[in-house]
Formats: C-alpha cells, structure tokens, sequence
C-alpha cells in the first residue's frame, strides 16, 4: 500500500485540543504516562532532559543528563530505563544514581538514539537515526533486555520510529520517519519478546506527513504523529488511513494515553530548526497539548528491572 495525493481522503475529525504546558521544547518527545503517580513525563531530545509533570497539583521535575536522550520508559521499580545518545541506563531519579544496562556503539559518527519504548515482555526496544546522508541508512532496531543482553531485530533504517503495540501486545507496529517513510507490523510474542512476520502495511509520503511517534488504542488502531503536516494520522491494523487529526503545534512528534481512564491523549512537538517568523505565527510550537479521546489507549508496559 502506498499512500499519496491520489489515495481517498480520510475523515478528518474534530478534537477539542488543550494546551497542557506551553513550554517550547526544541524536540519534546517521548511521552510516558506513569499511573502510579498520576505524572506525565517526557523529553526534550537535544537538551537531554527529561520532564515530569504531576497533573494533580502541577509539580514539576527535571533531570538533565548531559547528552541527547533518545527516548526513555518506566522500570518495575521507580527508575527511569534511558536511552542516551549510544547507550541505555537505569536512572534512579531520587538518588540521581546511574547504572550502566547496555551499549549500542553506531556505524557512523554523529549518529544517535531515537524512538524507544517498554514493550510487553518487560524488555527495552529502541532504534537509531542515520542523518548522514550518503545513501546507505545504518540504522537499526533494537531489543534490550533486562538483563542487558542486545539483540537487533533490524537494520538499514534512516530514522527509526513509530513504536506501538496493540492491545493484546502481539502486534508491534514500527516505522522509518526518514528516506522510505515506511510503516511495519511485526507479529510479536508478548511472552517472550519474539518479534518476526514483519509486513510493511505502507510507504507515506510528504502529503500525509512522515510516521513519527505512535501509540495504539484499544481498539487497535495506530496514531501517528505526522509533524511535517500539522497532524495526527489514524490507521487501522491493516494500515489503512481511516481518519486524522489537525494539530495547532505545527510539528507533533509523538502522542501518548493517559490520565485515570486512558482517554487523554496527551502529544508533544518540536520547535527546532523553525524560523522565528513562523514560531510567532504558532505560539504552541514546541508545546504540549491534549485532547479526549472517544477510546482507552493501549496501558503503557514497565520495564522488568
């Protein structure tokens, strides 16, 4: 399936958008939502920050950790599993404390990580980006467990992205933001961490927005984040576009279910590399917002620690 200019036209469906912080994060990503403590958290990728917000009363934290930080998600425990720039940890974010859990050494040089989350095995999954150029992407996709140990489960990416599972933690949805603009669906073992029968449901193109972060509802359908487009894209197990979302934050790169029920979507966005002119046209650029949504989303997965 390859989508373009010419597919039919998805309904576009009205939201009810809510600006949660109107922060500019340069690239805010990685939304998580931790139900334990009511907090959403997330990152901005080049100041190497993460972020916490406690919805109940406002409290804010921070920890900065002096490289990009790719993408990061809940431990059984209260620490942080992080992807740094080449590297994943374990953050203690009481006592600040670091633990080393596995290194990711790139092909090239000024690579670095990207898009990552827990999946429902309890293990770390993230990937890399490859802006060199030059024709040949080295990124790849990767499986870190608890115990450290990595496995690839592919590569030959531009920019990977896209990570989501479904509601029975046995698809596992994936993407490439960059070069081929791809969007796969992996049969997945939610047991064992098994990942095969890859099928690649689309290539997307620039007029429907490039596949950046995702998350599933339970449903079983996949929100993409599509920041060259100002929107939210909605696509249904098979890959088809069933519908969209405009966005007032111009570039959303990832949303993210939440709150008591599961119904908040709450999406992040960037203001990197935009022009002073258009970030004053656009006041929520780099900002986060949210919306209700009319199905639960898919609970996020802790990491097994």
């Amino acid at each position: 399936m390859i989508y373009h200019s010419q597919a039919p036209m998805a309904e576009e469906i009205a939201a009810d958008i809510t600006p949660l912080l109107s922060d500019r994060f340069e690239i805010g990503e990685s939304p998580v939502w931790d139900e334990a403590h009511g907090s959403l958290l997330w990152c901005d990728i080049p100041r190497g920050e993460i972020h916490a917000l406690r919805l109940e009363d406002g409290k804010r934290e921070a920890w900065r950790f002096g490289e990009p930080v790719g993408a990061f998600g809940l431990c059984r425990s209260r620490r942080l599993v992080v992807g740094l720039r080449d590297s994943v940890i374990l953050f203690d974010r009481a006592s600040g404390n670091r633990e080393m859990l596995a290194a990711l050494p790139h092909r090239k040089p000024r690579m670095r990580l990207n898009d990552g989350k827990v999946g429902p095995d309890g293990a770390f999954y993230i990937g890399s980006m490859d802006a060199s150029g030059d024709g040949a992407p080295a990124a790849a996709f990767y499986r870190v467990g608890p115990d450290g140990a990595v496995r690839v489960l592919a590569d030959g990416y531009t920019t990977t992205n896209g990570l989501a599972w479904s509601p029975d933690g046995r698809l596992m949805y994936h993407s490439d933001s960059r070069g081929p603009m791809a969007l796969d669906r992996w049969d997945f073992d939610p047991a064992t961490g098994e990942a095969n029968g890859r099928v690649r449901l689309g290539i997307i193109d620039e007029t429907l927005g490039r596949a950046d972060g995702g998350a599933c509802d339970l449903n079983g359908d996949y929100w993409s984040a599509a920041p060259s487009q100002s929107r939210l894209n909605q696509f249904d197990a098979e890959g088809q576009l069933v519908g969209f979302i405009p966005m007032p934050t111009l570039r959303p790169t990832m949303p993210c279910f939440g709150g008591s029920d599961m119904r908040t979507l709450f999406v992040t966005s960037l203001s990197s590399g935009i022009d002073a002119e258009t970030l004053a046209q656009h006041p929520l650029c780099g900002a986060i917002v949210t919306l209700r949504m009319p199905v639960a989303g898919v609970p996020v997965s802790r990491f097994a620690d």
